[in-house]
């Protein structure tokens, strides 16, 4: 089950501060919307549940990016690289082999 945060962000069709624009809460009970303070009318239970699949591709998306950027190679590699031919034929072959290691979904 997809969460609730990623539902509104799929909602919105945009992200979310979710620090002031939706305020989240979760007594034990699951998690709730506690405080809406955008434009867009609040959705209903409802139509969040309805964008489930859209907070499921979200989820996976995220995923595919969190595994990315643990094994692309580092900032300090890629500054180096900026100075080395051979070294940035390296960053590139890396690169490429993370991306197919990871597609999008």
């Amino acid at each position: 089950m997809a969460q609730l945060s990623n539902k509104i962000k799929a909602y919105l069709n945009r992200e979310v501060d979710f620090r002031k624009d939706v305020l989240l809460q979760d007594d034990g009970q699951g998690a709730y919307i506690r405080e809406w303070n955008v434009a867009e009318v609040q959705p209903t239970e409802e139509q969040l549940d309805n964008l489930e699949s859209q907070a499921n591709d979200l989820e996976a998306l995220n995923q595919v990016y969190a595994n990315r950027q643990a094994e692309y190679p580092s900032v300090q590699d890629l500054v180096v690289a900026l100075y080395d031919t051979d070294d940035k034929a390296a960053i590139e072959a890396k690169r490429a082999e993370v991306k197919a290691k990871y597609p999008k979904p």
